[in-house]
């Protein structure tokens, strides 16, 4: 076997062979489509299933738990103003990366000192601002689609990554955004990759040393606009 490919093959028929079955068996085929088409959901928590305040302030718990750190506005022209704040409390430059997304742009930037430019990451961004599609309350995780508007290079290259998500987009469970990605997307027309974020990158891999930034961001700073 010469590459993945191949090892993937011989994997899969050994195991068809170890099933007595061959893949292509009707009621199987027709199992998988169902099973495919209906999306049937596991069991959802209850901890997430909360009124939308309660949500959000768990959300926000769990976010924090995980070492991202929270900040709230009321409206997202409140945004630019509370991005500067983060950063001047950090001590880090008033130059961000913007994400292309029409929710961003639409912000009042020129209100700030920010110095701000738009597009993806080359890797030379040190703060970037992307537009999460929702969040999970439950673990206090972000769900971000790539696409044109929000590059997934924005949530992964910069050393500080700002993530801005609407307090209505903020579910109890998984399973309750994955419905919501199917239902604004549709099937087949699924964004190419949805990264599911929680708090910043890290490793305990040397030393037992919790190490943050080991495989992205050593920050994660999230701004919820509650209306």
């Amino acid at each position: 076997m010469s590459n993945g490919l191949g090892a993937r093959e011989e994997i899969l028929r050994t195991i068809r062979r170890s099933l007595g079955v061959n893949g292509q068996e009707r009621p199987r085929v027709d199992g998988a489509r169902d099973r495919l088409e209906r999306s049937p959901k596991g069991l959802v928590p209850e901890r997430g299933q909360l009124p939308p305040a309660e949500r959000v302030a768990l959300f926000r718990a769990q976010a924090e738990a995980s070492f991202a750190t929270v900040d709230e506005v009321d409206t997202a022209a409140d945004v630019p103003a509370s991005v500067a704040d983060y950063l001047r409390r950090n001590n880090l430059p008033a130059r961000v990366r913007l994400a292309p997304d029409p929710r961003i742009a639409a912000m009042p930037w020129g209100q700030t000192a920010l110095e701000t430019s738009s597009g993806r990451s080359d890797g030379g961004d040190l703060i970037a601002v992307n537009h999460a599609f929702g969040g999970v309350a439950e673990t206090g995780t972000l769900a971000l689609v790539s696409g044109p508007d929000t590059p997934t290079t924005l949530n992964f290259l910069p050393d500080y990554a700002i993530a801005v998500v609407s307090a209505k987009d903020i579910e109890g469970a998984y399973e309750q955004l994955w419905d919501r990605i199917r239902q604004r997307y549709g099937k087949g027309q699924m964004p190419r990759t949805v990264n599911w974020v929680t708090g910043p990158s890290r490793s305990g891999d040397i030393e037992q040393t919790l190490l943050l930034g080991a495989h992205g961001p050593r920050s994660v700073h999230i701004v919820v606009v509650r209306d």
